[in-house]
């Protein structure tokens, strides 16, 4: 039987190694198999590059979703095909048993000229330094599974003065006090670049410095978290981002957003993630890769983001929770299943995923069952499809 753009499909879908993944998370949820002992970091679901999902047809036929979108554009992504030509976004299941380095997601714009100019300089994709893969922005939703521990954003800039007007960290010392003289973007700029930029003997000092006054501190939130983040980089000056960045832990069914040009890292936990279809990333501390401060720098919004404007609340009707994403390439929304199928109408291509219990999709004669932690996808011109079960259900699509 032939793929065909009126029929919802089971996904098959790519499961990413990184070194901070968990080894046993994904198979406790869900039941990812494991056999080698790996980390697994996260499950991909969309049409990415770096890792496209395949789609099952009821004969077990497969066929990787980049071609089946191929073979009918249009009719497959629909309103997304309109407004992005593409599918616009990216949705993944992360496990972080250890922190993730620290990031920055350019926008667009920024995305656009620094992919042109990398592919004209002769940079190869793969290239370790490398700093834009794609010409995509990269905003992002994060939706907790279990308890799930990040940084996000920069802290008020009273709070940071609070926390840091009292260190005594030589290499720093003329941006420490330049900023809590003068707390603005500015001022942060330059203490952000500068702790960055530490290298050598200067870097071993100022790290050992901060460990000791974490140690008196440590009954302090950002104190205690740069114990905890030194037992994995215990050289690295991403050690002080805690004293600059939101220390956020969501609970179960919590959300944040992640925007553009904000700097944020993923501590511990497993959760799911909606983008948009992109893999460009700056790094600012806690890796061992890659890391270009000025192209960095370039990227970084120095305002205050407090806590409460990064959480995300939805839109509630009933069994279905909208969440309020503030940009188009993708939406975000939770349906809690009940046995009466609730009806449903797409004029563009979604993937749905089983978080808990199972979900049964229907459209016309067709019926497909997904399990926890399984997945489908519903081409545009499908239009019409119900859900019932008795779990819970996440729609991905775009805006």
């Amino acid at each position: 039987m032939s793929f065909s753009s009126t029929r919802i499909y089971r996904m098959q879908n790519p499961v990413q190694n990184y070194a901070w993944g968990s080894k046993d998370a994904l198979h406790d949820m869900y039941g990812v198999a494991n056999p080698e002992g790996k980390p697994q970091a996260e499950i991909w679901m969309g049409a990415h590059p770096n890792g496209c999902s395949s789609l099952i047809d009821e004969n077990g036929e497969i066929q990787r979703l980049d071609a089946f979108i191929a073979q009918d554009t249009a009719a497959v992504l629909g309103d997304a095909y309109t407004n992005f030509g593409e599918l616009p976004y990216l949705f993944k299941v992360l496990a972080a048993a250890e922190p993730l380095s620290i990031q920055v997601h350019p926008d667009k714009a920024s995305s656009e000229a620094g992919f042109a100019a990398e592919n004209a300089a002769g940079i190869p994709l793969n290239a370790a330094h490398r700093n834009f893969k794609d010409p995509n922005h990269k905003p992002e939703l994060v939706f907790a599974l279990t308890p799930y521990r990040a940084m996000n954003g920069f802290r008020e800039f009273g709070e940071i003065v609070a926390l840091i007007q009292s260190l005594t960290l030589p290499a720093l010392q003329t941006e420490i006090d330049a900023f809590c003289q003068h707390p603005d973007g500015e001022t942060l700029q330059a203490l952000f670049g500068a702790s960055l930029s530490l290298q050598g003997e200067a870097r071993r000092q100022t790290v050992t410095t901060l460990l000791d006054t974490a140690q008196k501190r440590q009954q302090e939130d950002a104190f205690a978290e740069i114990l905890r983040l030194a037992a994995f980089y215990p050289e690295d000056m991403g050690l002080f981002a805690p004293l600059l960045l939101n220390l956020i832990t969501l609970q179960p069914g919590d959300a944040m957003f992640l925007y553009a040009r904000t700097p944020h890292a993923y501590l511990q936990g497993v959760g799911l993630e909606a983008m948009a279809s992109s893999d460009n990333v700056l790094r600012a501390g806690l890796t061992p890769k890659h890391m270009d401060i000025d192209a960095l720098l370039a990227n970084v919004d120095f305002v205050a983001k407090p806590a409460t404007e990064l959480s995300m609340h939805p839109m509630v009707l009933g069994p279905v929770s909208d969440y309020p994403i503030p940009v188009t390439d993708f939406s975000f929304t939770v349906v809690n299943l009940a046995p009466e199928p609730l009806e449903s109408e797409t004029s563009t291509a979604l993937i749905l995923f089983c978080i808990t219990g199972n979900a049964v999709i229907s459209s016309g004669e067709q019926v497909l069952t997904l399990q926890a932690g399984e997945s489908c996808f519903v081409p545009a011109a499908v239009g019409h499809f119900a859900v019932s079960g008795d779990g819970q259900l996440v729609q991905i699509g775009s805006r």
